[in-house]
């Protein structure tokens, strides 16, 4: 088995509900299953078996999105399946699914709550979904995740459980949002006709998974002398992005902890002393005043707003261009108009 349904083509949907992108392009494939074992052979990388369990000839439709060493999957399951499998070395996944209640992975059951569920390295998994339920997953190499969860959590995320382990509280609902953002943005850029930048969408997939994973809980009451130092830090971090003009290389919340030698907790606290914002809104707003710099200094024949808002990491239009208007009370072509 290749990891494509018999019949499907490069670059457009066929009968068969198949979809891939074109050579060069990140591999985005699209495809409604009727054998489970296609939907096993789908995700090689996931060692895995897969049963059915329910009736139904529809056995489940599967999104993914390959960005070389990143994996985004969104499975909607119309039968119930039992996956069975253990994961490669090097490789973890931050999944989450819909109809929480009634899903099991592994020895841990769906019904506590909001979770996402963390699942490491070369771990044995057995996994119940039933028909109805969609779940989805961006999986990484282990060690590229443990390095930037450390930096951002490093007590929670120094020495993780061997095992499957949930994450409460930690907005399942987010990883949704972001798996379904990633795989449109794609999808429509291609639709278009335009290149997608693989090395920025890798970089803002992994900071947003970071922020979900490592998400800081409860607060404290800091002291004068950790209101100075967070001054000093918040400082620090102004000169740390402004000392990275390219818009390819703007840092993500890790680079800053990891440079920093701070918690996620500790910079959330130092950049909202020095800003009001949080670390993640200052990036993105960071990000909006070099996409209006570069639209006010481009000319409207050679540089086209998707141009512009690809640059700087910004993969869904509609959501740049509305944030573009709130911050600065115009419409990116009317900047670039001017």
């Amino acid at each position: 088995m290749t990891g494509r349904v018999p019949g499907d083509t490069v670059g457009r949907e066929n009968v068969a509900g198949g979809f891939a992108l074109a050579a060069g392009a990140p591999d985005l494939q699209s495809v409604t299953i009727e054998d489970p074992a296609v939907q096993a052979a789908l995700q090689p990388w996931a060692m895995m078996e897969c049963v059915q369990l329910s009736k139904g000839r529809k056995v489940a439709h599967l999104d993914s999105l390959n960005l070389g060493n990143q994996r985004i999957v969104r499975e909607r399951q119309a039968t119930a399946v039992q996956k069975i499998g253990v994961s490669p070395a090097d490789f973890c996944t931050i999944s989450a699914s819909t109809l929480t209640g009634d899903i099991r992975f592994s020895e841990h059951c769906g019904a506590q709550g909001d979770r996402v569920f963390f699942m490491p390295e070369m771990v044995e998994y057995d996994i119940h979904i039933p028909a109805g339920c969609e779940t989805f997953y961006v999986g990484f190499s282990q060690k590229e995740f443990l390095r930037g969860a450390r930096a951002l959590d490093p007590a929670f995320w120094e020495r993780p459980q061997r095992g499957v382990m949930p994450l409460v509280a930690r907005r399942s609902n987010a990883l949704k949002d972001a798996v379904d953002l990633w795989l449109k943005s794609t999808r429509d850029a291609h639709l278009r006709g335009e290149a997608v930048n693989t090395a920025i969408m890798r970089r803002e997939l992994l900071q947003t998974v970071l922020h979900i994973a490592t998400t800081p809980t409860g607060s404290t009451v800091p002291s004068y002398k950790e209101r100075i130092r967070a001054l000093q830090i918040g400082r620090i971090v102004r000169d740390f992005v402004e000392d990275r003009p390219d818009s390819d290389d703007l840092p993500t919340i890790a680079d800053i902890c990891t440079a920093l030698n701070v918690s996620q907790r500790t910079l959330q606290y130092a950049v909202r002393e020095y800003v009001g914002l949080s670390p993640l809104a200052y990036l993105r707003v960071c990000r909006l005043n070099r996409a209006r710099a570069a639209l006010a200094a481009a000319s409207p024949q050679d540089t086209t707003i998707t141009q512009v808002a690809m640059r700087f990491g910004f993969l869904h239009l509609g959501r740049f261009a509305g944030g573009y208007r709130q911050m600065f009370g115009e419409t990116p072509s009317e900047t670039l108009a001017r």
